[in-house]
């Protein structure tokens, strides 16, 4: 790799010394992934190098005008001394990782050593007070944390090479661990610069790790990973980071080494800055640092920085050169390489510590401060909606192609990313991009047009609430009074500039339910606050059965909601069984030609459809399986029902034939049609390519899906025998399985329909050592028994037609 990296600088050197200045300039303005690639044709002696040459200099002045004329269109506002003074000391980092790894808990700790609380107490603590990052109830009984929570401290950083100290102000958000919350993640890490990956030393990484992983890449989120719960037995920090790279395929190694292991562990090495660093005092309240480093880890920690001068030199370029060169980078030198390589996304340094023992969480939040971005150095990008309004752009396709700058006099952009029903009306959680926001202040919802007031500004303190006047770009805040929708952007009305939305994943659990006794008003305003809080917990009404169905991401995200339904609201409620998210497609391609006919007194109704529905794959760009195409020519439609053909094919889609589910994966393409001049309208055609799809869904061979979970088990060694047979009989397939110690951990891909009663099964079967968490990966096809016993079972629900 070292020696690959070489030959391609020489190259590179090589192929600019022939261009001369102007194709220099044009290097310059290529991606380092296209400088690779076009120093590698360089190499190749073949026929026709000079032609080849002109052509990519061409073409790398082409992208470099490109950018000229895009930064030309969206005109910046430089940033000031006093806002990169105010920024190098700002971050914005989230606590994520796997059910029970220790996210709060590490929180706590932070929240105590910043001063921001004065006395620590445990999620499950004896004291029945509960970690202040869970401040709902039902937080506090479970043991788990429901909603993500918002604070912010100042920590007191101290320089390792000359000792001198600086305030860094840190914005953090602590988010749920249990997969059924994971949108509490998803908008987290939307709005955040930076982000802890928390994996505990035993487990290592989880199931819900590598989701964790998936959305900190989806949104460019750089991490330290913290490895915490070093004081158990069985702790192994090396598998962990061996793991992080096999497992979540990042570049990582230990910038610490512990000191003592398990019950012995006290403090831990810092490989970087070459010293030891111990907790002690008062709840580790006293960090002592010292120059020596204990004799029975030396040899240890001396093999483990060389492993990470190893991992740098393959990810940043300076490393590479001095090993390449056969010198022993500095330790300042190592340091700035590890700050360069994770905010660049090809690196995680990892921490290690114990939260409940206090030991490693300061020398955690030096190296947030450290190695963290600030708000400036991490690109944010917008969407110009004045592009999407004259029709250059749509506001659907569009890409962000306008950079945003956090400095305090530029034009007002922030993202309202989370909603919650407070005391004082709707709290709107908001992340400022660039600008300043003051109370009393106009501002516009792009999405809407509208403008409102700010009537209160206010930072959030887990449940408590500091009143504001300004918060400058970089800051997240929350504001009262303020109606949006989750994903909004809101700016000064100088610009119409939007931020992309988050993803949301589709539910798939739903649960009929019902006021017990009279239903009161409490019922459906409970039902329009959850759903208006969060986008995936939906709630339609069945148009047969008339009953209430609310569908979630779990049981236990139904049942939270249900139970929250009782206390904040009053309100007791019966449930149904759990009904999974079938959905229905095709699998083979099918004509249609249909005409809809009605005549009655006066004009009547007539439209024909003809074209074709086909199968379709998810686009990877929008996440979408359904698709409508119209390729009518010569108008023998007017495009004034086009809208109403396209909508008759969305509405055909909300339930299928087989067995009443929605439809995904299918493409409908029109290719022609008839109209009347009189009898023709919008109503007709919606009714025709109604009835066109239904007609040709039979002929698609169509088939029913469903949801298929990743099921991780973590239990005793001794039970795996009875944890693997229960999968299997289940219908689940081992896709993997890990021995330790004492414990194996088994992955497992099982239909959600089989899932259900699996917690009592599996407590059963482990005496209660035993536990699981599952997560959606996507829907296959049912076995054509359950098909056909769907199919029947929808029939019967059917009203049956009079003879």
């Amino acid at each position: 790799m070292l020696l690959r990296r070489a030959l391609s600088r020489t190259c590179r050197a090589k192929s600019l010394r022939l261009t001369g200045p102007a194709a220099v300039s044009s290097w310059q303005q290529l991606a380092p992934r296209t400088v690779a690639a076009q120093c590698q044709r360089t190499a190749t002696p073949t026929t026709g190098f000079v032609s080849r040459r002109m052509a990519s200099t061409a073409a790398a002045e082409a992208v470099a005008e490109e950018a000229a004329e895009a930064a030309e269109a969206a005109p910046t506002v430089p940033l000031t001394d006093a806002d990169r003074q105010r920024l190098n000391f700002q971050r914005n980092i989230g606590v994520s990782a796997h059910i029970d790894s220790g996210k709060t808990t590490l929180t706590e700790r932070i929240l105590f050593y910043t001063g921001r609380i004065r006395e620590i107490h445990e999620v499950r603590g004896r004291d029945s007070v509960g970690a202040k990052m869970d401040s709902m109830d039902l937080e506090r009984e479970k043991g788990i944390t429901i909603q993500s929570a918002a604070t912010f401290c100042d920590w007191e950083a101290t320089d390792a090479i000359d000792g001198s100290k600086q305030r860094y102000a840190i914005n953090i958000i602590d988010t749920p661990g249990h997969v059924d919350f994971t949108i509490e993640v998803e908008r987290a890490l939307r709005v955040l610069d930076g982000a802890i990956l928390v994996l505990c030393a035993v487990a290592g990484v989880q199931s819900q790790t590598t989701t964790v992983d998936r959305q900190m890449r989806r949104y460019g989120v750089p991490r330290i990973s913290f490895v915490n719960k070093m004081d158990r037995p069985g702790a192994n920090p090396w598998r962990i980071v061996q793991q992080i790279r096999s497992k979540l395929r990042i570049p990582a190694a230990a910038v610490q080494v512990p000191i003592g292991t398990e019950d012995q562990f006290r403090g831990v090495v810092d490989l970087v800055h070459w010293r030891a660093i111990y907790n002690e005092g008062h709840k580790g309240s006293d960090v002592v640092i010292s120059q020596e480093i204990p004799a029975e880890v030396l040899e240890l920690a001396t093999q483990k920085r060389q492993e990470l001068v190893e991992q740098l030199a393959e990810v940043d370029e300076e490393i590479g050169d001095l090993v390449l060169l056969d010198e022993t980078p500095s330790n300042v030198q190592i340091a700035e390489a590890v700050r360069r390589s994770t905010i660049g996304l090809k690196f995680s340094p990892v921490f290690m510590g114990s939260a409940i023992k206090n030991t490693g969480i300061q020398p955690l939040l030096d190296g947030v401060c450290d190695y963290m971005p600030n708000p400036s150095e991490k690109e944010v990008l917008a969407i110009d909606m004045k592009n999407a309004a004259t029709g250059t752009n749509t506001s659907a396709s569009a890409t962000p192609d306008v950079p945003l700058v956090p400095a305090a006099a530029a034009p007002l952009v922030g993202l309202a990313f989370k909603l919650e029903e407070g005391r004082f009306g709707q709290l709107t959680y908001m992340r400022v991009y660039q600008g300043t926001l003051k109370k009393s202040m106009q501002i516009w919802n792009v999405r809407t047009g509208k403008k409102v007031k700010v009537p209160r500004l206010v930072k959030m303190h887990s449940n408590e609430m500091e009143e504001v006047d300004a918060i400058g770009p970089g800051e997240i805040c929350a504001m009262f009074g303020v109606e949006c929708s989750s994903g909004d952007t809101f700016t000064d009305g100088t610009t119409q500039y939007s931020m992309t939305n988050m993803f949301v994943p589709d539910p798939v659990i739903s649960l009929s339910i019902k006021p017990k006794g009279n239903e009161t008003p409490n019922f459906s305003r409970a039902l329009n606050r959850f759903q208006k809080e969060d986008p995936t917990f939906k709630v339609h009404i069945d148009h047969e059965s008339k009953e209430t169905i609310i569908s979630g991401m779990g049981e236990l995200h139904l049942e939270i909601y249900v139970e929250r339904m009782r206390r904040e609201y009053n309100t007791d409620c019966v449930t149904g069984k759990p009904r999974v998210a079938f959905r229905e497609t095709i699998t083979r391609r099918a004509e249609f030609t249909y005409t809809h006919k009605k005549q009655t007194g006066g004009a009547g109704q007539y439209a024909k459809v003809s074209g074709f529905i086909e199968p379709m794959e998810v686009d990877p760009e929008t996440g979408k399986d359904i698709a409508f195409e119209n390729v009518v020519m010569g108008g023998n439609i007017p495009s004034n029902f086009i809208p109403a053909i396209e909508k008759g094919f969305y509405e055909a889609l909300e339930k299928g034939t087989l067995s009443g589910n929605a439809i995904s994966g299918v493409r409908f393409v029109l290719k022609d049609g008839a109209f009347h001049a009189v009898d023709s309208s919008e109503l007709a055609f919606r009714l025709a390519a109604i009835g066109a799809f239904r007609e040709a869904f039979k002929l698609a061979a169509p088939i029913i899906l469903e949801p298929v979970m990743t099921v991780e088990v973590v239990a005793p060694g001794e039970f795996q025998s009875q944890v693997i047979g229960g999968l299997n009989t289940r219908r689940g397939t081992i896709v993997d399985s890990e021995v330790r110690d004492d414990e194996f951990t088994a992955v497992a891909e099982v239909a959600l329909n089989e899932m259900f009663g699996y917690s009592n099964q599996l407590r059963g079967s482990t005496q209660g050592k035993g536990e699981f968490s599952m997560e959606y990966k996507l829907h296959q096809p049912v076995l054509p028994n359950l098909q056909k016993d769907l199919e029947e079972a929808y029939r019967k629900t059917l009203p049956q037609v009079k003879k």
